[in-house]
């Protein structure tokens, strides 16, 4: 019987041994891209983007009286999917496309709209009328870096 416990024992820390001093798997290198600035479906995504932000410029237009109670909503939602689609598209095309996909993605989303909404955006939050915890995790990455310089000056529902 102690030769079985013998011999089970040299397994176990056989393969312990293989465990501790195996090396370790190296994570698989980020591709460069296809390093084209974007892909085949190209004009669907900038009428995509053109919808986007004329839905978020929609929602930050309407009178601060419907930004609360039952149209807070629609407020939030026009923000959020615009949000949404910029900061995905911003880390989706440098992975797919490389340094020419993250260019023309970065240029894409600077038009005077985009500005004119990120303005829009950063007074909605100082006002009060947005919290960061009214976006998801994708759209929440992109408010937080627009409004980071921003302090709360106003009460916005609650006032």
């Amino acid at each position: 019987m102690s030769r079985a416990w013998f011999l089970l024992w040299v397994i176990v820390v056989w393969q312990v041994a293989a465990w501790a001093f195996a090396p370790a798997e190296t994570p698989a290198p980020i591709p460069a891209g296809d390093g084209r600035p974007f892909g085949d479906y190209e004009s669907i995504t900038v009428e995509s983007r053109s919808s986007q932000r004329k839905g978020a410029l929609a929602a930050l237009d309407l009178p601060q009286t419907n930004r609360c109670g039952e149209e807070r909503k629609r407020f939030i939602s026009g923000i959020n999917n615009y949000y949404f689609q910029r900061q995905n598209q911003t880390e989706r095309y440098p992975e797919i496309h490389g340094k020419p996909g993250a260019d023309y993605i970065a240029a894409q989303w600077s038009s005077a709209d985009d500005k004119r909404i990120d303005r829009l955006t950063q007074e909605a939050y100082a006002a009060g009328y947005l919290q960061l915890s009214d976006f998801d995790g994708v759209a929440g990455k992109m408010v937080a870096a627009i409004v980071r310089n921003e302090r709360i000056t106003g009460k916005g529902c609650a006032g």
